[in-house]
């Protein structure tokens, strides 16, 4: 049975000032989703690295690369040229009128979910109404993403590359110590949202009762590279992706996949998971940007 992909950035919250520690409200919002309390003495699945990572890392290249506008600079930089999708304007006051083409999708530069397709005239002056409460406040507060906080409150808007039935294939890759190890495939987001998860050689390791499967794309090797590169400097990352006319085009970085909050199926996928990213931080030396004494251990 196929579960619905919760967008749990857009649910009701608590202003994170009425629960002034960070940590009471990791415990409760992951006890709610999760029915259990995390463990961040001594983290163990992936859900509860994420929520550990939330507390303690503060490495300063996360805001940088969680920066939609600062990071295709990074990516062009890494990767060369044609990795990234064009820019058609940026800023923090939309224009009444839009002077570049339709269709185009308008996003905010400093957070999630926080995005609208424009097609036509009508739908501009929609998103413009919509997108105001974007920039009123730092992202990532009540779910105390640290990364998204100090991120330059912006605007940006670039080509829609889907078509007028569907949104491109959304792939997903997990980075851990610079080995990709897994693909996220999100399919129909706008309409039966799901999700599949397969290892780099397109074994499905989630819901297996699925049937239709997504072929692997063209370039996943090219794509398995380029994520390794963009993450070189971090114990884990996902990299988005796209394969648009046949080429890769880079999406985002995200260091905080569903805020750790997103159940797996089957359920041991986040131990599994979470075990390779234990992997790759003892593989590394001592981050100074780690604000906490715990050593992971792999055993």
């Amino acid at each position: 049975m196929r579960k619905p992909v919760v967008n749990l950035r857009i649910l009701p919250s608590l202003p994170h000032w009425l629960i002034p520690s960070a940590i009471l409200r990791i415990n409760i919002i992951y006890l709610w989703r999760h029915r259990r309390l995390p463990d961040l003495l001594d983290p163990r699945r992936f859900s509860e690295l994420v929520q550990w990572r939330k507390i303690h890392d503060r490495n300063p290249l996360m805001p940088i690369m969680a920066d939609k506008i600062a990071v295709k600079q990074q990516v062009d930089q890494i990767l060369g040229s044609g990795w990234t999708i064009p820019t058609y304007w940026s800023g923090r006051h939309l224009p009444a009128q839009p002077s570049w083409p339709y269709p185009f999708i308008l996003k905010a530069s400093h957070g999630c979910n926080q995005n609208i397709i424009c097609r036509d005239q009508s739908d501009w002056q929609k998103a413009r109404k919509r997108a105001a409460k974007w920039l009123r406040a730092p992202y990532g507060l009540w779910l105390d993403e640290w990364a998204y906080r100090d991120i330059p409150r912006n605007y940006i808007v670039e080509p829609y590359l889907g078509t007028a039935s569907a949104v491109p294939i959304d792939y997903k890759i997990y980075v851990f110590a610079g080995a990709a190890a897994f693909v996220q495939v999100h399919l129909n987001r706008y309409s039966n949202h799901r999700w599949i998860l397969f290892d780099r050689q397109w074994n499905q390791l989630s819901m297996m009762g699925d049937s239709d499967l997504p072929p692997a794309p063209k370039n996943l090797d090219k794509i398995l590279d380029g994520a390794e590169k963009i993450t070189a400097d971090f114990d884990f990352a996902r990299i988005d992706f796209y394969e648009i006319d046949g080429e890769p085009k880079f999406g985002e970085v995200t260091f905080y996949p569903g805020s750790g909050l997103d159940p797996f199926d089957p359920p041991d996928l986040d131990s599994t998971i979470g075990a390779l990213w234990l992997a790759g931080l003892g593989s590394r030396p001592e981050s100074k940007y780690l604000n906490s004494q715990w050593q992971p251990k792999t055993a």
